[in-house]
């Protein structure tokens, strides 16, 4: 009963237009009042217990996606983009995809990515002749490629909670953060190629042909001009991947190289322009941590009262198997990704679905692709979904008609999600 109510107080809240982060809290506290003897006067300090060290990395990550956004790292980047595959059929967009899944690997972000790309190549792909519902379909949907291929904010938010948590047999789940950006760059690049031959398809059919692909001198100029965009990759992968430094220290790496690059070396951003970069960016990590402080609330109720233990047991007693398991998690994940932001949707369901998920033999670090990739579609369903809004505000597209541009893509990404849900090594094969 304590479960039936704490869900129907928090969904009614937000039909009712409250933040997410007030519905996380006022839903745990009145179940906690109704259905509990909990000393509702130590919830500040489980608030505040969610804030660990490792959840530095996020405003660091967030600050240099904020600064390499507003500077022309994306221009440069597209420039790249459609020197590479822009003479294919479908080149145009297929350049927009690929500067998604660069800039995604950049910035972190995924309406960062569908503002930064969107901003210059919504107008171009039309005026080379694809309808406009080609141009949002592609951008927005390969845009929320920004949560998966890391640096990722919702991987780091999933493996703090995740961390947290024991399995069904009593031992303590650990997922390392640098395991799950490494888990996240082959389905990233995966999905990232599919939408990529897709739109290959798609362009063929509506008449497009190849042209003369660009000299191999115009490549490498534009290259060099990318560079140091580029190079932020390999810095912040790479020393991860290497074991340099870990995931707290290349976010703090890359805010100190976005600033480098975007103020000395580019010179796009001046020094006043600083202070509303950094406003946006201290803007966006409030609103996260508010989201990740009230959640662990939440969640601190449903570990109290062994929602998951009931769950499981009941689960376990219909002997359902692994891939049914996860059939109804892909489901859940589906639906709750259409009503609410990213971070609080993996901060909810972390505690519920993880240990059951563990108990079924399923990796902790595989089933957190298999969240992000589920918060990925979120962004780009309705009512929701975050892409939809940008890109319906960047085109001047109703919110119908975005929504229904992005359907072909919604297809290539659901069946990347399966695709990386039943192929456990398409996550793993980089992970040590």
């Amino acid at each position: 009963m304590s479960i039936v109510v704490l869900f129907i107080v928090l969904f009614a809240l937000i039909l009712f237009g409250v933040p997410i982060a007030v519905s996380l809290g006022i839903s745990a506290m009145v179940a906690m009042i109704a259905f509990t003897s909990h000393d509702i006067t130590g919830i500040p300090e489980i608030f505040i217990s969610a804030f660990k060290p490792t959840l530095m990395a996020i405003p660091m990550f967030i600050l240099a996606g904020s600064l390499l956004s507003k500077g022309s790292a994306a221009q440069r980047i597209i420039d790249f983009a459609k020197s590479m595959v822009g003479h294919l059929p479908g080149g145009l967009p297929m350049s927009a995809i690929l500067a998604c899944i660069i800039f995604a690997a950049v910035s972190g972000s995924s309406p960062a990515t569908v503002v930064a790309i969107g901003s210059v190549m919504f107008l171009a792909i039309q005026q080379a002749g694809y309808p406009k519902s080609y141009a949002v379909g592609a951008i927005t949907s390969a845009g929320s490629l920004g949560i998966l291929i890391p640096p990722s904010v919702v991987m780091i938010v999933y493996g703090v909670t995740a961390s947290g948590l024991s399995g069904l047999d009593g031992k303590e789940i650990v997922v390392s953060i640098e395991a799950l950006f490494k888990a996240g760059i082959v389905p990233g690049i995966l999905i990232g190629v599919m939408m990529m031959i897709w739109t290959y398809i798609g362009a063929k059919r509506l008449g497009h042909k190849a042209t003369k692909p660009e000299p191999l001198s115009v490549r490498i100029k534009h290259f060099m001009r990318a560079f140091w965009a580029l190079l932020i990759i390999v810095v912040v992968i790479g020393g991860i991947y290497g074991g340099i430094f870990t995931a707290t220290e290349a976010a703090a790496i890359a805010a100190v190289y976005a600033f480098i690059i975007s103020v000395f070396v580019y010179r796009d951003l001046k020094l006043k322009d600083l202070y509303s970069v950094c406003l946006d960016a201290a803007i966006t990590t409030a609103m996260i941590f508010a989201i990740i402080g009230s959640a662990v609330v939440f969640a601190h109720f449903l570990t109290s009262e062994r929602i998951p233990h009931h769950i499981a047991e009941y689960l376990i007693s219909q002997n359902m198997s692994w891939w049914v398991f996860l059939i109804v998690v892909n489901i859940l994940l589906f639906i709750m990704g259409q009503f609410m932001e990213p971070s609080s949707v993996v901060m909810i369901m972390t505690p519920l679905l993880l240990p059951i998920a563990v108990s079924l033999g399923i990796d902790p670090v595989h089933f957190g692709i298999i969240m992000v990739i589920n918060m990925e579609i979120g962004m780009i369903t309705p009512p929701v979904g975050l892409n939809l809004f940008v890109a319906s505000s960047l085109t001047g597209m109703d919110l119908k008609n975005v929504v229904v541009s992005i359907l072909p893509w919604l297809g290539v990404m659901v069946f990347g999600l399966a695709l990386v849900a039943y192929v456990p090594q398409i996550s793993l094969c980089l992970v040590d």
